[in-house]
Protein backbone atom coordinates (compact mmCIF):
# COMPACT_ATOMS: atom_id res chain seq x y z
CA UNK A 1 0.00 0.00 0.00
CA UNK A 2 1.58 2.89 -1.22
CA UNK A 3 1.43 6.62 1.01
CA UNK A 4 -1.61 8.36 -0.83
CA UNK A 5 -3.72 4.63 -0.45
CA UNK A 6 -2.83 5.13 2.91
CA UNK A 7 -4.01 8.50 3.71
CA UNK A 8 -7.43 8.12 1.46
CA UNK A 9 -8.55 4.70 3.75
CA UNK A 10 -7.49 6.55 7.41
CA UNK A 11 -9.63 9.55 5.32
CA UNK A 12 -12.60 7.59 5.48
CA UNK A 13 -12.75 6.32 9.07
CA UNK A 14 -11.82 9.76 10.44
CA UNK A 15 -14.69 11.33 8.03
CA UNK A 16 -16.85 8.35 9.68
CA UNK A 17 -16.13 8.88 13.07
CA UNK A 18 -16.65 12.91 12.50
CA UNK A 19 -20.05 12.19 10.98
CA UNK A 20 -22.04 10.52 13.45
CA UNK A 21 -20.73 12.79 16.02
CA UNK A 22 -21.57 15.92 13.59
CA UNK A 23 -24.90 14.09 13.78
CA UNK A 24 -25.34 14.45 17.40
CA UNK A 25 -24.15 18.10 17.42
CA UNK A 26 -26.44 18.84 14.45
CA UNK A 27 -29.97 18.08 16.66
CA UNK A 28 -28.95 21.32 18.34
CA UNK A 29 -27.17 23.55 15.70
CA UNK A 30 -27.81 24.81 12.21
CA UNK A 31 -26.30 23.22 9.43
CA UNK A 32 -24.85 26.74 8.45
CA UNK A 33 -23.66 27.87 12.54
CA UNK A 34 -21.94 24.34 12.63
CA UNK A 35 -20.38 24.26 9.43
CA UNK A 36 -19.08 27.96 10.22
CA UNK A 37 -17.91 27.17 13.69
CA UNK A 38 -16.29 24.00 12.19
CA UNK A 39 -14.30 26.24 9.79
CA UNK A 40 -13.80 28.57 12.10
CA UNK A 41 -12.31 26.44 14.58
CA UNK A 42 -9.86 24.37 11.53
CA UNK A 43 -8.83 27.66 10.87
CA UNK A 44 -7.16 29.04 13.40
CA UNK A 45 -6.09 25.61 14.99
CA UNK A 46 -4.37 24.59 10.94
CA UNK A 47 -2.69 28.73 11.27
CA UNK A 48 0.05 27.97 13.21
CA UNK A 49 0.40 24.53 11.89
CA UNK A 50 0.83 26.13 8.23
CA UNK A 51 3.58 29.21 9.62
CA UNK A 52 5.82 26.24 11.85
CA UNK A 53 5.98 23.45 8.97
CA UNK A 54 5.58 25.58 5.62
CA UNK A 55 7.87 28.70 7.30
CA UNK A 56 7.42 32.77 7.35
CA UNK A 57 8.49 33.02 3.10
CA UNK A 58 6.33 34.84 1.19
CA UNK A 59 3.84 32.26 -0.51
CA UNK A 60 4.30 32.01 -4.08
CA UNK A 61 0.87 31.58 -5.48
CA UNK A 62 -0.24 33.24 -8.93
CA UNK A 63 -3.40 34.79 -8.94
CA UNK A 64 -5.32 32.00 -10.99
CA UNK A 65 -3.93 29.32 -8.24
CA UNK A 66 -5.65 31.74 -5.69
CA UNK A 67 -8.69 32.07 -7.51
CA UNK A 68 -8.96 27.89 -8.15
CA UNK A 69 -8.18 27.46 -4.42
CA UNK A 70 -11.19 29.85 -3.02
CA UNK A 71 -13.31 28.53 -5.66
CA UNK A 72 -13.03 25.09 -4.55
CA UNK A 73 -13.24 25.90 -0.60
CA UNK A 74 -16.35 27.94 -1.11
CA UNK A 75 -18.15 25.12 -3.04
CA UNK A 76 -16.23 21.97 -1.67
CA UNK A 77 -16.49 23.25 1.99
CA UNK A 78 -18.92 26.73 2.22
CA UNK A 79 -21.70 24.96 0.76
CA UNK A 80 -21.30 21.30 0.55
CA UNK A 81 -20.89 20.55 3.79
CA UNK A 82 -23.66 22.72 4.50
CA UNK A 83 -25.74 20.76 2.38
CA UNK A 84 -24.62 17.33 4.07
CA UNK A 85 -25.24 18.60 7.68
CA UNK A 86 -28.61 19.38 6.51
CA UNK A 87 -29.13 15.98 4.65
CA UNK A 88 -27.69 13.99 7.78
CA UNK A 89 -30.16 15.92 10.10
CA UNK A 90 -33.09 14.78 7.71
CA UNK A 91 -31.53 11.43 6.88
CA UNK A 92 -29.55 9.80 9.57
CA UNK A 93 -25.55 9.10 9.29
CA UNK A 94 -25.87 5.29 7.75
CA UNK A 95 -28.64 6.67 5.25
CA UNK A 96 -26.19 9.31 4.16
CA UNK A 97 -23.13 7.32 4.53
CA UNK A 98 -25.07 5.45 1.33
CA UNK A 99 -25.50 8.95 -0.68
CA UNK A 100 -22.08 10.14 -0.35
CA UNK A 101 -20.94 6.43 -2.54
CA UNK A 102 -22.32 9.12 -5.04
CA UNK A 103 -18.96 10.78 -4.83
CA UNK A 104 -16.69 8.53 -7.28
CA UNK A 105 -19.37 8.34 -10.15
CA UNK A 106 -19.63 12.38 -10.38
CA UNK A 107 -15.80 12.67 -9.79
CA UNK A 108 -15.29 10.42 -12.85
CA UNK A 109 -18.28 12.20 -14.96
CA UNK A 110 -16.97 15.31 -14.17
CA UNK A 111 -13.59 14.55 -15.61
CA UNK A 112 -15.35 13.41 -18.53
CA UNK A 113 -16.60 16.34 -19.20
CA UNK A 114 -13.95 18.85 -18.25
CA UNK A 115 -10.87 16.57 -18.86
CA UNK A 116 -12.01 14.67 -21.32
CA UNK A 117 -11.69 11.13 -20.22
CA UNK A 118 -14.14 7.91 -21.53
CA UNK A 119 -16.19 5.80 -20.01
CA UNK A 120 -15.83 1.93 -20.86
CA UNK A 121 -19.06 0.10 -20.90
CA UNK A 122 -19.00 -1.78 -17.36
CA UNK A 123 -18.39 1.75 -15.84
CA UNK A 124 -21.63 2.55 -17.31
CA UNK A 125 -22.92 -0.43 -15.56
CA UNK A 126 -21.37 0.45 -12.06
CA UNK A 127 -22.86 3.64 -11.91
CA UNK A 128 -26.46 1.72 -12.76
CA UNK A 129 -25.39 -0.53 -9.17
CA UNK A 130 -24.49 2.68 -7.12
CA UNK A 131 -28.04 4.20 -7.81
CA UNK A 132 -29.60 1.12 -7.16
CA UNK A 133 -28.11 0.80 -3.74
CA UNK A 134 -28.33 4.51 -2.37
CA UNK A 135 -32.06 3.86 -4.57
CA UNK A 136 -32.31 0.64 -2.09
CA UNK A 137 -31.21 2.60 1.03
CA UNK A 138 -33.47 5.60 0.57
CA UNK A 139 -36.32 3.79 -0.34
CA UNK A 140 -39.61 4.71 2.36
CA UNK A 141 -41.54 2.18 3.82
CA UNK A 142 -44.98 2.94 5.02
CA UNK A 143 -44.17 2.14 8.85
CA UNK A 144 -40.65 4.04 8.03
CA UNK A 145 -39.99 6.71 11.07
CA UNK A 146 -38.80 9.49 8.46
CA UNK A 147 -41.65 11.33 6.58
CA UNK A 148 -41.75 11.48 3.01
CA UNK A 149 -40.82 14.94 2.87
CA UNK A 150 -37.40 15.13 5.07
CA UNK A 151 -36.59 11.93 2.84
CA UNK A 152 -36.83 13.61 -0.46
CA UNK A 153 -35.31 16.90 1.05
CA UNK A 154 -32.36 14.77 2.86
CA UNK A 155 -31.82 12.58 -0.51
CA UNK A 156 -31.77 16.14 -2.84
CA UNK A 157 -29.33 18.02 -0.56
CA UNK A 158 -27.08 14.83 0.25
CA UNK A 159 -27.17 14.38 -3.57
CA UNK A 160 -26.54 18.17 -4.03
CA UNK A 161 -23.86 18.06 -1.16
CA UNK A 162 -21.73 15.06 -3.11
CA UNK A 163 -21.65 16.89 -6.56
CA UNK A 164 -20.32 20.07 -4.91
CA UNK A 165 -18.09 18.01 -3.16
CA UNK A 166 -16.93 16.83 -6.27
CA UNK A 167 -16.80 19.85 -8.38
CA UNK A 168 -14.40 21.12 -5.63
CA UNK A 169 -12.01 18.20 -5.58
CA UNK A 170 -11.73 17.86 -9.41
CA UNK A 171 -11.12 21.86 -9.50
CA UNK A 172 -8.73 21.81 -7.19
CA UNK A 173 -6.34 18.58 -8.41
CA UNK A 174 -3.90 20.17 -10.68
CA UNK A 175 -3.13 23.23 -8.27
CA UNK A 176 -2.75 20.54 -5.38
CA UNK A 177 0.27 19.69 -6.94
CA UNK A 178 1.48 22.53 -7.21
CA UNK A 179 1.17 24.32 -4.09
CA UNK A 180 2.45 24.18 -0.63
CA UNK A 181 0.19 21.19 0.38
CA UNK A 182 -0.96 22.68 4.36
CA UNK A 183 -1.51 26.15 2.83
CA UNK A 184 -3.83 24.57 -0.12
CA UNK A 185 -6.04 23.21 2.57
CA UNK A 186 -5.76 26.61 5.05
CA UNK A 187 -6.97 28.69 2.22
CA UNK A 188 -10.02 26.45 1.14
CA UNK A 189 -11.15 26.45 4.46
CA UNK A 190 -10.63 30.13 4.79
CA UNK A 191 -12.91 30.82 1.55
CA UNK A 192 -15.34 28.35 3.52
CA UNK A 193 -16.08 30.36 6.04
CA UNK A 194 -15.99 33.56 4.47
CA UNK A 195 -18.40 32.19 2.18
CA UNK A 196 -20.71 31.03 5.09
CA UNK A 197 -20.35 34.38 7.11
CA UNK A 198 -21.61 36.08 3.65
CA UNK A 199 -24.55 33.55 3.59
CA UNK A 200 -25.12 33.99 6.67
CA UNK A 201 -25.22 37.79 6.30
CA UNK A 202 -27.95 37.51 3.20
CA UNK A 203 -29.96 35.94 5.29
CA UNK A 204 -29.87 38.03 8.35
CA UNK A 205 -28.63 35.37 10.69
CA UNK A 206 -25.27 36.55 11.18
CA UNK A 207 -25.99 39.13 13.98
CA UNK A 208 -27.96 36.19 16.19
CA UNK A 209 -24.93 33.45 15.77
CA UNK A 210 -23.57 34.27 19.17
CA UNK A 211 -26.79 33.87 20.65
CA UNK A 212 -27.49 30.67 19.06
CA UNK A 213 -23.89 29.31 19.97
CA UNK A 214 -24.68 30.56 23.18
CA UNK A 215 -27.55 28.00 23.97
CA UNK A 216 -25.80 25.02 22.46
CA UNK A 217 -24.22 22.77 25.14
CA UNK A 218 -22.91 19.47 23.21
CA UNK A 219 -19.41 21.55 23.00
CA UNK A 220 -17.06 18.77 23.74
CA UNK A 221 -18.80 16.88 20.87
CA UNK A 222 -18.80 19.43 18.85
CA UNK A 223 -15.28 20.29 18.81
CA UNK A 224 -13.73 16.75 18.61
CA UNK A 225 -16.13 16.48 15.48
CA UNK A 226 -14.93 19.68 13.63
CA UNK A 227 -11.40 18.43 14.22
CA UNK A 228 -11.81 15.38 12.69
CA UNK A 229 -13.88 16.16 10.16
CA UNK A 230 -12.83 19.84 9.40
CA UNK A 231 -8.96 19.53 10.02
CA UNK A 232 -7.58 15.69 10.21
CA UNK A 233 -9.85 14.45 7.53
CA UNK A 234 -9.35 17.07 5.49
CA UNK A 235 -5.60 17.02 5.64
CA UNK A 236 -5.58 13.20 4.69
CA UNK A 237 -8.06 13.68 2.08
CA UNK A 238 -5.87 16.20 -0.16
CA UNK A 239 -2.94 14.49 0.31
CA UNK A 240 -4.37 11.05 -0.69
CA UNK A 241 -4.97 13.01 -3.97
CA UNK A 242 -1.89 14.59 -3.50
CA UNK A 243 -0.21 11.30 -3.78
CA UNK A 244 -2.01 8.65 -6.10
CA UNK A 245 -4.34 8.73 -8.78
CA UNK A 246 -8.05 10.24 -8.26
CA UNK A 247 -9.39 7.72 -9.33
CA UNK A 248 -7.71 5.34 -6.73
CA UNK A 249 -8.52 8.17 -4.23
CA UNK A 250 -11.86 8.28 -4.59
CA UNK A 251 -12.94 4.68 -4.52
CA UNK A 252 -10.78 4.18 -1.21
CA UNK A 253 -12.92 7.33 0.18
CA UNK A 254 -16.11 5.34 -0.11
CA UNK A 255 -15.03 2.78 2.20
CA UNK A 256 -16.47 5.97 4.45
CA UNK A 257 -20.20 4.36 3.97
CA UNK A 258 -19.25 1.41 5.43
CA UNK A 259 -17.35 3.02 8.33
CA UNK A 260 -20.09 5.16 9.01
CA UNK A 261 -23.22 2.47 8.68
CA UNK A 262 -20.63 0.41 11.66
CA UNK A 263 -20.22 4.11 13.81
CA UNK A 264 -23.77 4.75 13.43
CA UNK A 265 -24.81 1.06 14.66
CA UNK A 266 -22.19 1.50 17.50
CA UNK A 267 -22.52 4.75 18.74
CA UNK A 268 -26.00 6.67 17.79
CA UNK A 269 -27.63 2.84 17.73
CA UNK A 270 -29.15 3.75 14.12
CA UNK A 271 -30.61 0.23 13.18
CA UNK A 272 -28.33 -2.08 10.79
CA UNK A 273 -30.77 -3.31 8.79
CA UNK A 274 -30.26 -6.02 5.77
CA UNK A 275 -31.58 -3.38 3.16
CA UNK A 276 -28.75 -1.16 4.38
CA UNK A 277 -26.04 -3.68 4.19
CA UNK A 278 -27.56 -4.74 0.85
CA UNK A 279 -27.47 -1.18 -0.26
CA UNK A 280 -23.96 -0.69 0.94
CA UNK A 281 -22.81 -3.68 -0.92
CA UNK A 282 -24.36 -2.30 -4.61
CA UNK A 283 -22.89 1.08 -4.26
CA UNK A 284 -19.40 -0.22 -3.60
CA UNK A 285 -19.42 -2.78 -6.19
CA UNK A 286 -21.22 -0.32 -8.84
CA UNK A 287 -17.96 2.12 -7.26
CA UNK A 288 -15.30 -0.60 -7.90
CA UNK A 289 -16.44 -1.19 -11.45
CA UNK A 290 -16.73 2.21 -12.32
CA UNK A 291 -12.80 2.32 -11.37
CA UNK A 292 -12.17 -0.77 -13.14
Amino acid sequence: MGLGEFFSIACAVIWALAVVLFKRSGESLAPNDLNLFKNVLTFMVLMPVVLVIEGWQPLMITPLQWGILLISGFVGIGLADSFYFKALNALGASRMGVIASLYSPFVIFLSVLFLGERLAFWQYFGFVLVLSGVLLVSYRRKSNSIPGENLRLGIIFGALAVFLNAVGVVMVKPTLEQVPFLWAVWIRILAGAMGLVMILQLQGRLAGLKQRLGVHHAWGNTILASLLGGLISMMLWLAGYKYTDASIASVLNETASVFIILFAWLILKEELSRRKVIGVTLTFAGVVLMLG
